[in-house]
């Protein structure tokens, strides 16, 4: 499944290459906020639910060709995952940047589709709740052994331009290539790769 997705967001990259240049580029910088649900995609499989928490940042973007542009942005967010009817449950503070291609249909008032690759890097962690007294699996009782995280994420929105100030709504879905545990042959668990979904809220001030 990691080699499917690395493939199809390179292809897709590949087909946006060719664009219009626009006369006028545009530049937008603001900040961002909204839920997350996550979970940890464990092999040997853990019973989950979605853990809630939030996430904050800034964000700029840059359009120099019609319809495609560029999206980066620095992020806290707060992953980690919700186990055994939430009798455990581990959260995971990570700083995160997404450089995304920004692909939107619209003048004014658009909607938007952005993707691309996000590197994490874990600030903290702490059990939330621990129902399970006595307990010796590994998610248990070990830390994150890999503090840094990368992987690919996607997702769609729209925006309101009012006079420069932009207001946007959108959901995202991201997916871990590298995993929170260790995963040599000696190791528990083969696969241990975050899995997200965010909603957002954002103003932005165009600049340029």
């Amino acid at each position: 499944m990691r080699k499917n997705l690395v493939l199809l967001f390179s292809v897709f990259t590949l087909l946006l290459t060719a664009q219009v240049r626009l006369n006028k580029p545009e530049m937008y910088i603001g900040v961002t906020g909204g839920a997350t649900g996550s979970m940890v995609v464990f092999n040997p499989k853990v019973t989950q639910s979605y853990i809630i928490g939030t996430n904050a940042g800034i964000v700029f973007r840059y359009i120099a060709e019609k319809n495609v542009g560029m999206q980066a942005e620095l992020n806290f967010s707060q992953r980690g995952w919700n186990e055994k009817d939430s009798l455990f449950s581990r959260q995971l503070n990570y700083i995160e940047l997404p450089f995304l291609t920004h692909i939107y249909i619209g003048k004014n008032n658009r909607v938007f589709f952005n993707l691309g690759p996000k590197i994490s890097y874990l600030l903290s962690e702490k059990i939330v709740k621990n129902g399970l007294n006595g307990s010796t699996d590994v998610q248990h009782v070990t830390s994150i052994q890999n503090p840094f995280d990368y992987g690919l994420c996607a997702g769609f929105g729209f925006m309101v331009n009012l006079k420069g100030n932009v207001f946007q709504f959108d959901t995202r879905a991201y997916y871990a290539l590298s995993d929170i545990y260790s995963n040599s042959k000696r190791d528990y668990f083969a696969n241990s790769n975050n899995l997200n979904l965010s909603l957002n809220f954002a103003w932005l001030l165009k600049v340029k």
